[in-house]
């Protein structure tokens, strides 16, 4: 196997899956990436209506028998950081915080060993009440949406008016220590791109992490649209007009984010530019969704369905091994710059951010 420069996809390249893959424990792939990163979906359901994600009305959520319970959530994270090498798991939606129970799961999944770094993506929507007993249970870090500190803004973009709410939650979250706390934020074209600045010098003023995203073909709709998403330069060039920028000096490796050091640091801000400039070249990520079906990608539309097999009297290395075997068959990029590139079928929502 060797790595290979994956950076922005323009050929459609295939892995090689007829290379036998080595005995080797671990989550890799045959361009000779390693997923260590877990990003796990406790729910499809969500309390917002985000109109970038989602229609007014919702969605078809999941049945209840179709989502994993928590001793079935718990043995496939057990079988990941026992078996498979994974050090990070993150807890997304939906909105996680939607499950029932959270806090006990949580604590359970920090006393796994090895102990893996444990943080949490969420709305905020509930959190202020329960960010101290999320850290007491395990939690190591939060991110948190906001895509706008203006009230009519977020009424706009949610279709809800709980602005304060989330504000809240950033602050009891920064108190309760669940640090750094980051901010997610998505720019949307004539709706909230004139705040790109105001967003970070809120967080700066709070001292939470900002972290704009592109937007990306996620949405239920499929109603994205390339030629009004807000792109990474664009993103900083609204940025350059308060602030100055230079690049952080802190080693990237397969985080998403690009760094910035803002008016000279420490402060920074950064952008996850999936679209425009793609990092698949250093993905380590895996994921599974709500009802128990791993992915490779997070644009994927192949899946391999770990429930079933679990429901059906596999043994936690069957089940390691068709994880093993998912990830031995990942792509080389997400393909979004490719002409024939096919939106999944399931949105964010449902796979899990």
């Amino acid at each position: 196997m060797s790595a290979v420069n994956l950076g922005l996809p323009r050929v459609r390249s295939l892995p090689d899956v007829s290379e036998p893959r080595p005995d080797n424990p671990a989550l890799i792939d045959t361009f000779g990436r390693v997923a260590t990163d877990l990003r796990v979906s406790l729910t499809d359901r969500c309390n917002l209506r985000c109109t970038y994600c989602m229609p007014a009305e919702g969605l078809p959520w999941l049945p209840g028998d179709d989502v994993l319970s928590d001793a079935e959530l718990l043995r496939l994270l057990r079988i990941a950081v026992e078996r498979l090498g994974i050090t990070d798991i993150r807890l997304t939606g939906g909105e996680p915080l939607l499950r029932a129970g959270l806090e006990d799961l949580v604590a359970e999944i920090a006393a796994l060993r090895p102990r893996p770094r444990l943080s949490m993506t969420t709305n905020g929507i509930g959190l202020a009440k329960r960010a101290k007993a999320f850290a007491d249970a395990g939690l190591d870090r939060i991110n948190i949406s906001l895509d706008t500190v203006d009230e009519e803004t977020f009424r706009t973009i949610t279709r809800r008016d709980r602005l304060s709410h989330v504000q809240a939650a950033l602050a009891a979250a920064r108190d309760a220590g669940l640090n750094p706390v980051k901010v997610n934020a998505v720019l949307l074209r004539g709706v909230n791109e004139h705040e790109a600045a105001d967003l970070l010098q809120y967080c700066l003023d709070n001292g939470y992490h900002l972290r704009f995203i592109e937007q990306m073909p996620l949405d239920a709709q499929h109603g994205w649209n390339r030629g009004e998403m807000i792109t990474a330069e664009e993103i900083l060039g609204l940025l350059r007009e308060e602030f100055t920028l230079t690049p952080s000096p802190a080693e990237r490796g397969g985080a998403p984010a690009e760094r910035w050091l803002v008016d000279g640091g420490p402060a920074e801000v950064g952008v996850i530019a999936s679209v425009t400039r793609p990092f698949c070249a250093a993905c380590e990520r895996t994921r599974l969704t709500a009802d128990g079906a791993v992915r490779s990608c997070l644009f994927s539309n192949d899946e391999t369905q770990l429930r079933d097999l679990m429901r059906g009297g596999a043994s936690d290395e069957e089940v390691a091994h068709a994880w093993r075997m998912t990830m031995w068959g990942k792509l080389a990029g997400h393909e979004i710059n490719d002409a024939g590139f096919a939106q999944p079928i399931r949105p964010m929502s449902a796979i899990g951010g």
